[in-house]
């Protein structure tokens, strides 16, 4: 067993991993990179770790163990977060509060990070020096536009509503695949030549939105238990309206709703090695699920690292995806992805050609120090601590979620890395219930575009933690990638795939198990 995690993985022999990682697990570290750069996933050049003790490693086995008894909760199972916990709040900002073991000095970093979340860019040239730039295309002018309240996002609601915070992702087969040469079983994809990788549906004055989002829904019906019955709505969505010609006659599509933000710090903490312990690609243990990691190029520190972050995990850190989402939603150039016009391809030349905030006293339209302020908020968005944890009903949901195969994705719990200038995130036991890698949802869920090494099938398992305060923050109670579902209880039926089996479980249950089992996930 190894008991130690190396701040510099070129020090880790592979060969220590075998007797405690998931079968399967090891061959994902030899397949992912190439030998002479072993072991790629699991270097954390962004993290401060200070190894664990032999003594620490044999306590956090003992708190990971799955629980035996669900007739009690779990210790410290209502503090999701660890001592980052927030109290659960009765309003739509339970969301937006700081980590509560934040330093008292931090957190002025963490209201101007705020700030920044929430400013109104405005289009160049302008008199607000500091925050135009905006566009020419993009898709909100804020952050907290599409994260509104730091949570989830929406399918426009009716033909008077927009899709500010929703968005179609586009690519087209090819690509140069000697680019990702050492990433094995990387699926290579280029930007569809006129529109990029997503689209637009806003622009400035003079010129023309990419698209507008045109979604139509069909009803499905699924027979439950004890003569009940759910209606799901399968979309179809429609590039609407382009406006700069028609797409590539491969373009592929992807939805995208934007998630919610609390507990990102603290998934960034948890060791990759752990992550990938959960890998079982060949299902050598039968069980029928096949967690993939998405393997991915890091723009901030040009090497292959384990993605974790988006709907198909293709960003490693909250500052990549952050420095990402500036540029391709908001049209803001930044150290990471420095074009001043944003997502303008070539064939937009009047867009590529218009006035932007770079100039000769400001190189990017939000510098490192404004991205590294966004970066420390996203990271320090807390997590409410749980409810009812004690309840008989939610226990019985519990022993359900576990029973059924949920938590064989939705893996409760890790324990984070210690680190020496993250506080917050540092040596925390947490919930998110999820283990971030890819797994094959099945022909209902697909969107037939590849990301990285996740296929057209496959979608990273999200965290549960805080599902059950969306409709409380956010105002809806709209699930999964596209917001298709209405309910938790939709969610779950629109699983398949290796979640198959786990949705067919629910079908055949009791009515009462169902409900007990939706009580659990809205405590969480």
């Amino acid at each position: 067993m190894i008991v130690g995690y190396c701040q510099n993985t070129a020090d880790l022999n592979p060969r220590a991993v075998i007797s405690w990682m998931r079968p399967g697990s090891l061959a994902i570290l030899l397949a992912v990179i190439p030998a002479a750069a072993m072991p790629g996933p699991l270097d954390e050049p962004h993290l401060n770790i200070i190894p664990r003790t032999v003594s620490e490693q044999v306590r956090i086995d003992k708190i990971l163990s799955p629980p035996a008894d669900f007739s009690v909760a779990q210790p410290f199972e209502e503090m999701p977060a660890g001592a980052a916990t927030v109290r659960a709040r009765d309003t739509a900002d339970a969301f937006s509060q700081p980590s509560a073991n934040m330093p008292f000095a931090d957190e002025l970093d963490f209201k101007v990070g705020n700030g920044l979340f929430r400013k109104l860019w405005v289009s160049s040239p302008s008199s607000t020096l500091a925050s135009d730039g905006l566009g020419p295309l993009f898709n909100a002018r804020s952050c907290q536009r599409c994260h509104l309240k730091d949570g989830r996002g929406h399918p426009p609601e009716g033909p008077d509503d927009n899709a500010i915070s929703m968005f179609l992702r586009v690519s087209i087969p090819g690509g140069d695949p000697g680019a990702m040469a050492e990433i094995a079983d990387y699926i290579a994809t280029a930007p569809e030549p006129t529109y990029g990788t997503q689209l637009q549906d806003f622009s400035l004055p003079g010129h023309a939105a990419e698209y507008r989002l045109q979604i139509e829904y069909e009803d499905v019906t699924v027979a439950l238990s004890d003569g009940e019955v759910a209606t799901l709505r399968r979309p179809t969505y429609t590039a609407a309206d382009l406006g700069y010609g028609p797409l590539h006659d491969e373009a592929m599509l992807s939805p995208r709703v934007a998630p919610q933000m609390i507990g990102l710090g603290l998934l960034e903490a948890i060791p990759a090695a752990d992550i990938l312990a959960h890998t079982d690609p060949n299902d050598d243990d039968g069980d029928g699920i096949s967690g993939r990691a998405n393997i991915v190029w890091s723009a901030e520190f040009d090497m292959p690292m384990l993605g974790r972050f988006g709907l198909k995990a293709g960003a490693p850190t909250v500052r990549h995806q952050s420095a990402g989402a500036f540029a391709g939603d908001i049209g803001i150039s930044n150290p990471l992805f420095t074009d001043p016009w944003g997502e303008c391809t070539s064939r937009q030349s009047d867009c590529r050609a218009a006035p932007h905030g770079d100039r000769d006293d400001r190189v990017y339209e939000i510098d490192g120090e404004g991205l590294d302020l966004v970066t420390f908020y996203s990271r320090n968005l807390a997590v409410p601590a749980r409810r009812d944890v004690d309840d008989r009903q939610v226990l019985r949901g519990k022993e359900l979620f576990h029973a059924t195969g949920c938590a064989s994705c939705h893996v409760p719990s890790y324990v984070t890395h210690r680190l020496e200038d993250q506080p917050e995130q540092s040596f925390q036991l947490i919930w998110p219930y999820t283990d971030l890698l890819l797994h094959d949802m099945g022909d209902g869920l697909a969107d037939h575009r590849p990301e990285a090494r996740a296929t057209g099938r496959e979608w990273r398992t999200p965290p549960l933690w805080g599902i059950g305060l969306t409709e409380q923050v956010s105002g809806h109670s709209y699930f999964l990638h596209d917001g298709r579902a209405r309910s938790l209880l939709e969610a779950i039926l629109w699983h398949g795939g290796e979640a198959q089996a786990t949705r067919d479980a629910v079908i055949d249950m009791p009515a009462g198990d169902r409900a007990a089992l939706i009580r659990f996930l809205e405590s969480l």
